[in-house]
């Protein structure tokens, strides 16, 4: 007998990469596991509980009007429902425990998301592309930290406060490359300097931050609506350079062996290593800033990328990583980001005066990176989000959640620049301002 139209147009529906049918079971199998508490805290544990939370919060967000168009679609609401979620104590402290410590703590799958997304986009673009991108990024940075400043300091003139206190309280933390690698070494420099407990300027330095993060994330979806409406201002979300090309080698011409993705995963984790090397034993600081391994590591592929030492299919293969990374456990790494976001910091700091300070440094950080970015070649869309927005989140989780947001994760390797490099020289800035200024 025939299938008729109606069931078939049903079976063809696809959720989280199943029939519906299958994928609606899978929910409620793993979801029901999680809730009854006697789901396992391993990594497979753990995973099941994700893929459940993930695959429905990114299917509604994917298609609640506006927000899927303007706002960031799935992957921000995968972020922001699951924040609320552990907020209101929805989930099972357990669950959020072990997913902590899967994706951000002990385990730490992020770092291998990370690792795995810098070596597949810096491998993608084509030599001579790369060069030119590396080299016009650092002027883009510092456009996007300077015009940030400006508007910080004719805001807080508004508020009453001083130039000085508004670049040291609300500008430095903003741009200094998110919590760990700001706002965090640079209470160290403040106490170091002032003599006062490193915490009483960490305390406000992470509630500033926390709300310039929120809006860095809302920019970088507005960036990808802007990016939409005048296609003029982007690329192929791949690359920044204008009237550039990105080789991706997934076409016809590389054939990809399991061997090939097994080589790349090599090479990746080998790049890291380099990277642990030069942070810990080579050369840890440079001009009194610790340099980030994951710095290195970006130096260190795109040294390899510019010797053309890698064979196209070990090229190819770090792309398919990339692509399955990006594209599948993405929504994953948003259920980790949100169990470990505390949403109640917001809702604390959320006075009009910080609120509009770090909405105007935020804007200046997309005006500035855009501008500067467009000068040397660069969309100015993806220049204010990677230079400009990725300097002014809370670091690597805010890397992931604006670029999400963006649909743009082929740039992680710039936005991890951007929050390594780019919060080092923030570091070192902050050296000589707490200096002369406190």
């Amino acid at each position: 007998m025939a299938e008729s139209k109606e069931t078939k147009g049903l079976s063809e529906l696809k959720l989280g990469g199943l029939p519906v049918h299958l994928a609606i079971a899978a929910i409620l199998i793993c979801g029901v596991t999680m809730f009854l508490g006697v789901q396992s805290s391993s990594m497979t544990g753990t995973l099941a509980s994700c893929f459940a939370l993930a695959v429905v919060l990114n299917e509604i967000g994917e298609r609640i009007p506006i927000w899927n168009t303007y706002i960031g679609g799935g992957l921000l609401l995968v972020f922001f429902g699951v924040a609320l979620l552990k907020y209101f104590n929805v989930l099972p402290a357990d669950t959020v425990a072990s997913v902590n410590s899967f994706i951000n703590d002990d385990a730490n799958f992020l770092e291998f998301f990370i690792v795995c997304l810098i070596v597949g986009s810096v491998l993608a673009l084509d030599r001579d592309i790369l060069l030119r991108s590396f080299a016009g990024y650092l002027p883009a940075i510092l456009g996007g930290l300077v015009c940030a400043a400006i508007l910080g300091i004719v805001t807080g003139l508004i508020f009453g406060v001083a130039p000085a206190d508004s670049l040291i309280k609300y500008v430095l933390p903003i741009m200094g490359g998110g919590n760990g690698a700001g706002a965090v070494p640079l209470s160290n420099i403040y106490e170091n300097v002032t003599g006062d407990a490193a915490a009483n300027y960490y305390g406000f330095a992470i509630i500033i931050l926390t709300i310039a993060n929120i809006f860095a994330i809302i920019g970088s979806a507005l960036l990808n609506t802007a990016g939409t409406i005048w296609p003029k201002l982007t690329g192929d979300k791949k690359t920044l350079l204008r009237k550039g090309s990105n080789i991706a080698r997934d076409d016809k011409k590389v054939k990809v062996s399991t061997d090939d993705i097994f080589g790349a995963m090599f090479i990746g984790l080998a790049c890291f290593c380099v990277g642990r090397l030069m942070n810990k034993v080579i050369l840890p600081k440079i001009a009194g800033a610790e340099i980030h391994p994951y710095a290195y590591m970006i130096l260190f592929v795109v040294l390899l990328a510019a010797l053309g030492v890698i064979p196209d299919n070990l090229r190819a293969g770090a792309k398919k990583i990339q692509s399955f990374m990006s594209g599948y456990m993405g929504i994953i790494i948003m259920v980790g980001m949100g169990c470990d976001f505390d949403i109640a910091e917001l809702f604390t700091a959320l006075t009009p005066g910080n609120v509009l300070m770090a909405l105007m440094i935020v804007i200046g950080a997309i005006l500035g990176a855009g501008a500067v970015g467009y000068l040397v070649g660069f969309y100015p869309v993806d220049a204010a989000l990677t230079a400009g927005l990725c300097m002014a989140n809370r670091g690597g989780n805010g890397d992931l959640a604006c670029l999400g947001a963006a649909d743009r994760m082929d740039l992680i390797a710039y936005a991890q620049l951007s929050s390594r490099l780019g919060g080092g020289i923030v570091l070192v800035i902050a050296s000589f301002v707490f200096s002369f200024m406190l």
